[in-house]
C-alpha cells in the first residue's frame, strides 16, 4: 500500500503570507468605511455587509476543504481495496 499523505501542510511563509493579506484587506476595508463621507448607518451597513461576506468566505472555504477531505478518504479505501485484491490474486491458479 501507498504511503501518501492524506493531509498535506502548507508552509509557514504561506500561512503568514495568507494572514498578512487577509489582514490588510480587512483593516483597509474598515479605514475606508469609517473616512466615507456618508451618514452613519450607510457605514455600519456596509460594515455589517463585510462582516457578513467575511463570513461567508470563510464558510465556504471550510465547505470546499471538507468535500475535498472526504474525496481523498474515499480514494484511498478504494485504492487500498484494489492493492488487496491484486495482492491476493494468484494468476497462475487454475480456474
Amino acid at each position: 500500500m501507498s504511503d501518501t499523505p492524506v493531509k498535506q501542510q502548507s508552509t509557514a511563509a504561506f500561512y503568514g503570507q495568507a494572514v498578512a493579506s487577509f489582514a490588510v484587506a480587512l483593516g483597509a476595508t474598515a479605514i475606508g468605511i469609517f473616512n466615507l463621507q456618508a451618514d452613519a448607518w450607510v457605514r455600519a451597513f456596509l460594515g455589517i455587509a463585510v462582516l457578513y461576506l467575511v463570513t461567508s468566505a470563510f464558510t465556504l472555504a471550510k465547505v470546499i476543504r471538507d468535500r475535498q477531505e472526504a474525496g481523498q478518504i474515499v480514494n484511498r479505501v478504494d485504492q487500498a481495496r484494489l492493492e488487496k485484491l491484486l495482492a491476493e490474486h494468484d494468476p497462475l491458479q487454475k480456474l
